[in-house]
């Protein structure tokens, strides 16, 4: 619950919509009123993040660790590059917070690391889905994708990493040797 004049998520999530529907508005506007607008705003970002990175200099590492926990917080800490973890750790965290909606979906996602600049997940369809289920493993990449990006826009990419073939089945009497004959 927001404390009095305080914003919760669901005001915070309006007034960002309704910033970007302005944003949108003010860079198709004609003549230099428009462009004028959205410099200022640029600006105005600017000296916001560059405030928050001072107060993280004067606050102690579990302040620090607070504020990053704090989904708001955490957001603008990745938008002006100053977040205390390293966008590996927040890319994992951000496939952790997903995972339970994939699992609903009959499916499992984990994070499996970063090759480059470009962020692998491990999807399982489960379920019976098989690699029949197309569309909706299309959306939960797309889903995973969006939300690592999110979270470690570092990242130029998430891709799947591509699932091993199950091991062929051979019985053990194929193995063994022919007994000699004593």
């Amino acid at each position: 619950m927001a404390d009095a004049g305080r914003l919760d998520g669901p005001a915070v999530e309006a007034r960002l919509a309704r910033l970007d529907a302005l944003l949108e508005g003010l860079e198709s506007a004609p003549g230099p009123t428009g462009g004028s607008a959205v410099e200022a705003v640029r600006l105005l970002t600017e000296v916001y993040g560059e405030a928050l990175a001072r107060v993280l200099d004067h606050a102690d590492p579990a302040a620090v660790r607070q504020l990053a926990d704090d989904e708001l917080l955490d957001h603008l800490l990745v938008l002006h590059d100053i977040h205390p973890d390293p966008p590996e750790l927040r890319a994992a965290r951000a496939v952790e917070r997903l995972r339970p909606a994939v699992q609903e979906r009959g499916g499992d996602v984990e994070w499996a690391g970063v090759e480059g600049e470009v962020g692998r997940v491990r999807l399982a369809t489960g379920g019976g889905c098989g690699s029949g289920c197309g569309r909706g493993t299309t959306e939960v990449t797309d889903a995973v994708r969006e939300a690592v990006l999110a979270a470690a826009p570092e990242l130029a990419d998430v891709q799947p990493v591509p699932e091993a073939p199950a091991p062929a089945f051979v019985p053990l009497d194929s193995l063994r040797r022919p007994q000699e004959a004593r």
